[in-house]
């Protein structure tokens, strides 16, 4: 008996019914379960998965112009105004409202707030050593200069 050349369209039919039914599952668990190929399929360079947030400035670099977060600022309270004076609220002072917004974005952030904290505590223990100095009857330390003594032994620089 020769073997036959052509499939019908059933045994067609069926072949692709024993893929789909049969074969396809097999290769997904194939893929869960031996490489951990499923947790990577569709990724790559241009995949969404990938995408990261912006990175944002850093303690030392300047996100936005001072002049155009100031303009920004005062836009946006004036608009606050205007509502409140639609809703017959008393407004605010817009340049006095951003005057104290804005000096609050300049102050310290970061690095910067921790080191003016780092130097306070610092300083309030020269202060409490001093003050025992005193009572066992020693000379008192020079408080600037001893805080920058403990600072610099803190950092590690001399």
């Amino acid at each position: 008996m020769d073997p036959p050349t052509a499939l019908t369209a059933l045994q067609k039919g069926a072949a692709v019914l024993a893929f789909t039914g049969l074969v396809a599952p097999l290769i997904g668990l194939l893929l869960k379960r031996v490489s951990g190929g499923w947790e990577t399929m569709g990724g790559g360079p241009f995949a969404i998965l990938n995408e990261r947030p912006q990175r944002r400035a850093g303690p030392g670099e300047q996100a936005v112009d001072p002049a155009i977060q100031a303009a920004e600022v005062r836009q946006m309270l004036a608009a606050k105004a205007e509502r409140q004076r639609q809703r017959g609220e008393s407004p605010l002072d817009v340049e006095a409202e951003a005057e104290r917004l804005l000096a609050a974005a300049e102050k310290p952030r970061g690095a910067e707030a921790m080191d003016a904290e780092l130097r306070a505590e610092v300083r309030q223990l020269v202060l409490a050593r001093n003050e025992r100095r005193m009572r066992k009857g020693l000379e008192p330390l020079d408080v600037e200069a001893e805080t920058e003594r403990q600072l610099a032994d803190l950092i590690g620089s001399d």
